[in-house]
C-alpha cells in the first residue's frame, strides 16, 4: 500500500499535514478520515482502516486537524466549526486532485465534525462514524474543573491522555451550540454508525440518538468491549473490515477488467501489526484473509499460520479434485471433507547418509454418498491427482526479487 506524504492549506490558511494512502491496483473510490479530538492521523484506529480500504480499491486520505500533529496553527484558537471547515478543505483538496470524497468516516468528535460537514460535501454517498457524540459539546465533560477556569479566564491547559492542551471559551461556547440533529436529517447520505456498549468515554446512548435522527439507508453496528479510541488492533481490524463491506453496497467497487493475458492475480501479503505476526493476506481485489502464529510462539493467535494455510491449500485442492471427477464421471458423491495434518518428521538421505527433517502432510478423506468400493478406490486415487499435491511432492522453484 503506497502512502503519500503531503500538506494542504486549512480553513485559516495553515498548513495541514496529510496522509493519502493508495490502492496497489485500480483506485475505485476515495475516503476522507476525521480522527478523534486531541488524536491524530496515524492512531491505530486510522493506520488500519486505511489498510484496509486500501486493499479494497479505496484511497484514503487522514489528516492532523490545525494544531495537532505535524499540522500547523494554534489548537487554541480551533473550534468545533473549524474542525468542520478542515474538513470541507480537505475535501476541497481532494477535488483539486481529481478524487471526490465517496465515503466520510469519523472517529469520536471527528464522527460529529464528519456528521455535520457531509451535507456540505456534495460527492460524499456515505458516512461513517465511530463513537461519535450526538451532542458535541459532550467533549467538555473531559475538561473537569478546568471546565469553570475556562470560562472565568477565557482559557486554561487541561490535560487530556497526559497531554496539555489549552481549550479557549471560544471552544466551549461554539462546541456546545452545535446541534447536530438538522445536519443528520438533511445528510441525504448512507449511514453506518459504530459504537462500543462500553464506551466509557462517549456513551452507546449517542449511538443510539445519531441513528434515530438519520434517515435510511442507515446501519448500526457494535464494537462490542472495544475501548474508546478503539486501540486493541483486533478491534480495529473489525471495525475496518465492517467498513470495508459495508462500503461495497454504496460504491461502485467494481475493479475494471484485466488486459488479455494478464495473470489471474497477486497474492500480497503486508504486515499488520509490527509487535507481533499479524499479517494481511489479499487475493486480487475481493478476497482477504489473516495469518499469525499462536500465542506460544509470540503471535497473537488471530489469523492460521503459514503451514496452515499450506495445509488449507492441500486440503481444499484435494476436495476439489474429487469432485470435479464425480460430477464427470455422474456418481452419487453428496460430500466431501479433508483433514490435514502437517509434521515435521526425521528421513535418511539415501546419499549422504545424514538425517534430515522433512515436512510430511497426512489426508483423511471422508466420502459421503452411495459409492460403491470401486469408485470409492477410484476417487482416492484421483486424490493424489490434485495440483496443490504434485506442487508440494516435486518441490518448486521460487524467485525472489527486492521491490
Amino acid at each position: 500500500m503506497p502512502t503519500e506524504r503531503l500538506t494542504f492549506p486549512g480553513h485559516s490558511g495553515d498548513t495541514l499535514s496529510a496522509r493519502l494512502d493508495m490502492p496497489d491496483g485500480p483506485h475505485l473510490a476515495t475516503a476522507l478520515f476525521a480522527h478523534c479530538f486531541t488524536c491524530g492521523k496515524d492512531i491505530t484506529a486510522a493506520r488500519r482502516i486505511a489498510a484496509r480500504l486500501a486493499a479494497m480499491g479505496i484511497a484514503v486520505l487522514r489528516f492532523d486537524f490545525t494544531g495537532l500533529g505535524h499540522s500547523q496553527g494554534e489548537f487554541a484558537n480551533t473550534t468545533f466549526t473549524s474542525n468542520v471547515s478542515d474538513l470541507t478543505a480537505a475535501a476541497g483538496y481532494l477535488e483539486s486532485r481529481g478524487m471526490r470524497a465517496d465515503l466520510l468516516i469519523g472517529h469520536s468528535l471527528g464522527g460529529a465534525a464528519v456528521l455535520r460537514a457531509a451535507p456540505e460535501i456534495a460527492a460524499a454517498k456515505a458516512v461513517v462514524t465511530i463513537g461519535a457524540p450526538f451532542d458535541p459539546g459532550h467533549v467538555t465533560h473531559n475538561f473537569g474543573d478546568r471546565l469553570e477556569v475556562i470560562r472565568k479566564d477565557g482559557r486554561a491547559s487541561v490535560d487530556l491522555g497526559g497531554r496539555p492542551f489549552t481549550i479557549s471559551k471560544r471552544f466551549v461556547e461554539d462546541v456546545e451550540a452545535e446541534k447536530l440533529d438538522p445536519a443528520i436529517r438533511s445528510m441525504k447520505k448512507a449511514l453506518l454508525v459504530l459504537h462500543a456498549p462500553r464506551d466509557a468515554v462517549v456513551d452507546v446512548s449517542n449511538a443510539t440518538q445519531i441513528f434515530v435522527a438519520a434517515r435510511h439507508p442507515k446501519s448500526f453496528v457494535t464494537l462490542d468491549d472495544a475501548d474508546h479510541l478503539v486501540s486493541r488492533a483486533e478491534d480495529a481490524e473489525y471495525a475496518a473490515d465492517v467498513i470495508s463491506a459495508w462500503a461495497g453496497r454504496y460504491l461502485d467497487l467494481k475493479p475494471p477488467a484485466p488486459p488479455i493475458g494478464a495473470p489471474e492475480g497477486i497474492v500480497r501479503v503486508t504486515e499488520a501489526d509490527p509487535a507481533g505476526f499479524l499479517q494481511d493476506i489479499q487475493s486480487g481485489p475481493h478476497h482477504h484473509a489473516v495469518a499469525d502464529e499462536p500465542k506460544a510462539y509470540g503471535g497473537t493467535n488471530r489469523g492460521m499460520s503459514p503451514y496452515g494455510f499450506v495445509a488449507a491449500g492441500l486440503g481444499a485442492c484435494t476436495s476439489m479434485t474429487i469432485r470435479m471427477y464425480a460430477r464427470r464421471k455422474g456418481w452419487p458423491l453428496t460430500g466431501v471433507s479433508v483433514d490435514v495434518q502437517h509434521d515435521k518428521v526425521h528421513a535418511q538421505d539415501a546419499e549422504t547418509a545424514q538425517e534430515t527433517r522433512i515436512d510430511r502432510f497426512i489426508r483423511r478423506v471422508t466420502l459421503e454418498g452411495d459409492l460403491d468400493d470401486d469408485q470409492r478406490a477410484r476417487l482416492m486415487e484421483i486424490a493424489d491427482k490434485c495440483p496443490v499435491h504434485r506442487t508440494l511432492e516435486k518441490g518448486a522453484e521460487i524467485e525472489t526479487e527486492l521491490v
